[in-house]
């Protein structure tokens, strides 16, 4: 399948329903994710907006980044955020082998674990898993299933990697289609900060104002 609502089809959720799409509950909750960092240029810019509301998300890692960043990526688990898995150097499902596909999450993982340790803050490390681009085979995500994965997708999609996209689209995309227990993707990369610096802290602002609690998976 391609990937490119911006909100999830309820049919699309039927069909894949072993992966989280979205948490139900009845306190309001959504679920901020950030996919593709840590890197330094974003992701703190991202930590102190997030601080400024008291808002809690959950980041989906490049093993990668961590490797190269290990004290940003240190910073989002001090804050108090909860982190995940987005493989080793953003692998595309569709195009490795179930092997290949599980030694680079299972990279990534390790990373995430030893990061973890040497952080001030000890936290339990879940086993969160988001496949780039959304694309998974469905046997690859049976395989990560037996082994504790919980795949993480999504219930809207702000865009704010498309260059195609202004902020105030980016934006339109969340505001129209938010409501309580979804989760929603923006990225902590460079080629998604043009759009997310417009579009986050306007985010959080229109929360608040509708009295959500943004909460981590």
């Amino acid at each position: 399948m391609k990937l490119e609502w911006i909100k999830t089809p309820k049919i699309i959720k039927r069909i894949f329903s072993k992966h989280y799409w979205d948490i139900p509950n009845k306190d309001n909750s959504v679920y901020l994710t950030f996919d593709d960092g840590p890197i330094p240029e974003v992701t703190p810019w991202v930590l102190s907006e997030l601080e400024k509301h008291e808002a809690k998300a959950t980041f989906f890692c490049i093993g990668e980044n961590i490797e190269k960043h290990p004290q940003v990526f240190r910073q989002v688990i001090e804050a108090g955020h909860s982190v995940g898995n987005h493989t080793y150097n953003h692998l595309n499902g569709w195009n490795t082998t179930i092997r290949e596909y599980v030694k680079n999450i299972e990279k990534c993982q390790e990373i995430l674990r030893k990061t973890s340790e040497t952080s001030s803050t000890k936290s339990q490390l879940l086993n969160l898993f988001r496949p780039p681009y959304g694309k998974i085979r469905p046997r690859q995500a049976r395989f990560l299933r037996k082994k504790g994965y919980k795949i993480i997708m999504w219930d809207v999609l702000s865009a704010d990697y498309d260059v195609s996209l202004s902020g105030e689209e980016c934006l339109r995309n969340i505001i129209r289609n938010v409501e309580s227990g979804s989760i929603i993707v923006f990225h902590d990369s460079l080629k998604a900060f043009p759009r997310l610096e417009y579009i986050l802290p306007r985010v959080l602002q229109f929360l608040d104002e509708k009295n959500y609690c943004l909460k981590t998976l």
